[in-house]
């Protein structure tokens, strides 16, 4: 692991050094406040309406899986490209992709949507929230895609999008929920709710945490200071719900928390000073 000492801190590899270089040299930073601009502020919007309507298409047509699989994922992976955002991957060996799963992962930045639609190399089916419907095009065609789209305001009706989705979960399509509710505004791991586990208990689904290490680098919360970087998921070992019940909810709860916390708390020794 390589490590860079600058204005007298040590910085850890990957996004960290490359959003501290950003940051620190002035001719960088005005060059890619430039670019994010002129380039990735439009390229997103113009990937989002093309993409988007395709999809919205693809999946009218009966083929909303191979529009999100297909389209979706390129999506994501053409915004990081721009937004020069790199993914590397931990541990993939704990992932089966014929098995379908029951997804919680940290989230700090918006940019956690590319890194999981992108580079988790799976189908997946979002848990979002009822506002987003309301951003045109990308609203529709993730409704299109059939995510589960809830009103946190409503627990009723919530439950009841939740129970409804449930036919989609099957043959190697998994459920991706964010159990913070919200992104973390400053890197600290937030309780998790319990609805994700309690799905995954009702569904006798198994339980795959995953760490997203480094977008709050790339987009901090809250922020447009968008910088370059280099993010890492990692793929923490399955929790098995299998003979399982209710009783081991907040167990369980707490051990994928446990086990999230654990693998971040263990990026964040990795940078030490001299």
């Amino acid at each position: 692991m390589s490590l860079v000492y600058h204005t007298g801190r040590i910085l850890g590899p990957g996004s960290r050094v490359l959003s501290a270089v950003a940051k620190t040299y002035r001719p960088f930073k005005l060059l890619f406040a430039a670019y994010k601009w002129i380039v990735v502020g439009p390229f997103l919007a113009f990937s989002t309406v093309v993409i988007g309507a395709l999809i919205i298409l693809l999946s009218g047509l009966g083929a909303p899986n191979f529009a999100s699989r297909v389209f979706a994922t390129a999506w994501a992976k053409l915004n990081s490209a721009v937004s020069m955002m790199t993914v590397t991957h931990k541990n993939m060996e704990n992932l089966d992709p014929n098995r379908s799963y029951v997804i919680v992962s940290n989230h700090q930045s918006l940019y956690d949507i590319y890194v999981l639609y992108g580079f988790l190399g799976i189908d997946i089916k979002w848990v979002m929230k009822q506002e987003l419907r309301a951003v045109p095009v990308l609203g529709a065609a993730c409704e299109a895609m059939g995510h589960i789209i809830i009103d946190r305001s409503n627990t009723d009706a919530a439950l009841n999008s939740i129970n409804s989705a449930r036919s989609r979960i099957v043959d190697g399509i998994s459920v991706v929920f964010f159990p913070e509710g919200t992104r973390s505004r400053n890197g600290d791991l937030k309780t998790f709710k319990k609805g994700a586990f309690r799905f995954a208990l009702e569904m006798g689904l198994p339980i795959l945490p995953v760490v997203i290490h480094g977008t709050k680098d790339i987009l901090p919360s809250d922020s447009i200071d968008l910088m370059p970087g280099q993010e890492t998921i990692e793929i923490l070992p399955v929790i098995e719900t299998a003979g399982r019940t209710s009783n081991d909810l907040a167990q369980i709860t707490r051990q994928a928390r446990e086990q999230i916390g654990q693998a971040l708390a263990h990026s964040e020794r990795g940078f030490t000073s001299f």
